[in-house]
Formats: structure tokens, sequence, C-alpha cells
């Protein structure tokens, strides 16, 4: 039996309201670690900031993958070369 429409847009509803509530709970985690950080001391432009974020983000996954392929991570050191391309 197909489900109605308007039992689906429900569904979108509630789940819309979880992915609203785990990215707060994701946010709020970040910036606490971020202000332990000392980063909420620091003035920097916020396109900025996020380009700085994606680089961190892009670090750990890349950890992962080499961790789950055998390989040892790179180390995740402050200063240390962003990627590949560094210094190119």
């Amino acid at each position: 039996m197909k489900k109605p429409s308007s039992r689906i847009r429900e569904e979108i509803a509630k789940l819309q309201e979880q992915l609203r509530q785990a990215e707060t709970r994701e946010a709020e985690r970040i910036g606490r670690i971020a202000l332990k950080a000392g980063l909420g001391e620091i003035e920097v432009d916020e396109p900025e900031l996020q380009s700085a974020f994606e680089k961190l983000a892009a670090r750990f996954r890349e950890a992962g993958r080499t961790a789950v392929q055998g390989r040892k991570a790179p180390p995740l050191t402050p200063g240390a070369p962003q990627g590949r391309n560094e210094g190119a």
C-alpha cells in the first residue's frame, strides 16, 4: 500500500527537524572546541576562517583514508603543510 502524500510530508518535516537539531549539536560542539583553541580571540574574516576549516576538514578526511588503507596518517601539527600542493 502506498503512502499518501500528506504522510510523506509529515515524515519529511520530522526528518528536517532531526537534521536541524543534529546540525545545532554539531555547531555547538565545533564552536566549543574552536573557543577552547583560542579562535574566539582572533580577528579574522569569515571567508578566510571558513577556508581554513575546509583545509582542516580535508586533512582529517585524508588522514582517515590513509588510516583505513593501512598507511600512517600525516601529523596534524599547527603550521604543518596543508596538502600535497602546498608551497607549489
